[in-house]
């Protein structure tokens, strides 16, 4: 079956936004294992009575625990904000492929219509 040009650009967009939610899903993977380990590490630190360390580049230096405990609650908090602004991205690429495949459904139905009439 031959398609038009606009049924080929969308296919195109649609192809396009389906890499673009499988970036986002892989992004929000990442971002989610993130603040998975930054949530233990500051509940290791939080329950922790003895001296606290930190990986420094190849050295390991002591470190005061309210600094790091500082430190993690930011970084969770950034972590935080970049999942909800990917997840945000999702929903915009899961509407747009939604639409774009109903669109494309449409121009073959109306296409395979007009092929069996003549």
């Amino acid at each position: 079956m031959k398609l038009d040009k606009e049924t080929q650009e969308k296919l195109q967009e649609l192809q396009l936004a389906e890499q673009n939610l499988q970036n986002c899903l892989l992004q929000r993977q990442a971002f989610e294992s993130e603040l998975s380990e930054t949530k233990s590490t500051l509940d290791e630190v939080s329950h922790s009575s003895g001296d606290i360390y930190k990986i420094t580049g190849q050295i390991m230096l002591k470190t005061d625990k309210e600094k790091v405990s500082k430190e993690l609650k930011e970084k969770e908090q950034v972590f935080s904000l970049r999942l909800k602004a990917i997840e945000n991205q999702e929903k915009i690429f899961l509407s747009k492929i939604e639409r774009l495949r109903k669109d494309i459904d449409e121009k073959i139905k109306n296409s395979e219509k007009v092929n069996s009439q003549k």
